[in-house]
């Protein structure tokens, strides 16, 4: 029986990437460069360090890695704070609730800031309804790594056959799949051109699941 669920957050629990997609295209316009959104795809999934490193490897920015995700943040949370669009995933806190009412532990597997997902929860009330919160700031690699995965595993204090995660993007799928974790790929047709075949059940709303469909999943077979 499933115990607990892993999600991520943005493009999960939250529509975060039309804010950062604008935040972030400021900055490269103020910065001098140009990310096509073929490279802007692949960093989706990965932390706010790892981005960074890896603009400066394919640009050249006359800042430091510090100095450059700082600028990243300010962009970043002028958008969040003043964005009235961004708004949770419909029908996720329902599920949340669900699943939290039911007994069903949560944990929170963001490749977010630690900032960034304090701003989310607390806007939206998530607080209160998960067991462990961990970011993509606190890990060396990023997913598809499978690192942050493993130790959502081991901070649940079930086997890896009782969790499931639920993923929006490649990168993040790669990294559930690489943990050995069963994984839900949510294609809600807003994540910018992420792939979710990887999955092992697809889902297009939130509507399609509850605690009792999730408790049932049968994951043994991993």
């Amino acid at each position: 029986m499933i115990k607990c669920v892993l999600f991520d957050m943005d493009g999960v629990i939250v529509n975060t990437e039309p804010v950062g997609y604008k935040a972030n295209q400021e900055m490269y316009k103020a910065l001098g460069i140009t990310v096509p959104d073929s490279v802007y795809n692949t960093f989706i999934g990965n932390s706010d360090k790892n981005i960074v490193a890896k603009l400066k490897d394919l640009y050249d920015i006359p800042l430091t890695h510090e100095e450059l995700l700082e600028k990243q943040y300010e962009y970043y949370f002028k958008a969040f704070d003043t964005g009235y669009d961004v708004a949770l995933l419909p029908g996720v806190k329902d599920l949340i609730i669900d699943l939290h009412a039911n007994g069903v532990k949560l944990i929170l597997a963001s490749s977010a800031s630690n900032i960034k997902i304090e701003k989310v929860f607390t806007r939206f009330g998530l607080h209160p309804y998960f067991d462990g919160k961990l970011s993509g700031e606190d890990f060396e690699f990023s997913k598809p790594h499978p690192a942050i995965y493993i130790e959502a595993v081991a901070q649940s204090g079930f086997a890896k056959e009782e969790c499931i995660v639920i993923e929006d993007s490649t990168n993040g799928i790669k990294a559930a799949k690489a943990a050995g974790i069963y994984c839900i790929g949510y294609a809600s047709g807003l994540s910018i051109q992420q792939d979710t075949c990887e999955a092992d059940y697809i889902i297009t709303d939130f509507s399609q699941l509850n605690s009792s469909k999730i408790k049932s999943l049968s994951v043994t077979a991993l």
